[in-house]
């Protein structure tokens, strides 16, 4: 069990950063950007720590995992200044971007499914009007998509009208099964770019068995933060200087 953090102990800089295997010069960056609480000073102006600062480190790291550099340094600041309803909606609002983005692996997923059952496969090129009909939607709304970066038709040199390939067809159909399943535009269009980027739907479906584990990885790694956390909460308040009226 660890020792309590309001012990007496000093602790040099370079014992915060042996534990982690960081250097002393981190350790000193980590406490100017308020991650850490500010030191101690012997007589002689050097820096002294306690375990209440190792306490901080350790939540620190381990956050960073699961919420990110950024979001992990807004943290601990706001804490550190005792600001703890900021804290707080910084991990909530952590928990609601994972959640969302696992809801946008289970669209993705959703729409590749139903994707993959066609009684016979379009033909390469299209017109808007053979499109729409097939999607049951209206050209305008093809034409709305293509201005969204959804679709992005080439034109028929002779006539001006829009020929749509096959993979114009792959990026229609997607969408529509986006839009039904209640996403707008603009959430559904980095998703059409993922799709491209990957050079089409199954290379993007192999793609998805890794984006769950990177989503349970975070998952994971947010409980190791918040159990790192949790020592940290419950010693700062005692450390905390009274605000003078």
């Amino acid at each position: 069990m660890r020792q309590n953090l309001q012990t007496v102990e000093r602790l040099r800089p370079v014992d915060l950063a042996r534990e982690h295997g960081l250097s002393t010069q981190a350790i000193r960056n980590y406490e100017e950007a308020g991650i850490l609480p500010a030191a101690g000073r012997t007589p002689h102006g050097y820096r002294t720590y306690t375990p209440l600062h190792a306490a901080a480190l350790r939540a620190f790291l381990a956050l960073v995992p699961g919420h990110g550099h950024r979001t992990a340094t807004s943290i601990m600041c706001a804490l550190n200044r005792g600001a703890d309803d900021e804290a707080f909606r910084l991990i909530d609002e952590s928990h609601a971007q994972l959640l969302d983005d696992r809801r946008t692996l289970q669209a993705v997923e959703s729409a590749l499914h139903d994707l993959e059952p066609t009684a016979a496969p379009e033909p390469g090129d299209m017109f808007i009007g053979l499109l729409a009909e097939a999607l049951g939607i209206r050209p305008a709304t093809l034409r709305k998509w293509e201005r969204a970066g959804l679709v992005r038709p080439r034109r028929d040199p002779l006539t001006g009208y829009r020929v749509y390939d096959e993979a114009d067809v792959r990026d229609a159909r997607l969408a529509h099964q986006l839009r039904r399943g209640g996403y707008l535009l603009e959430q559904i269009a980095p998703l059409i770019a993922q799709v491209r980027s990957a050079g089409g739907l199954e290379p993007l479906e192999a793609a998805l068995g890794d984006w769950r584990a990177r989503l349970s990885a975070r998952g994971r790694a947010m409980l190791t933060g918040a159990a790192e956390l949790e020592p940290y909460l419950r010693e700062l308040p005692r450390h905390r200087q009274p605000i003078s009226s």
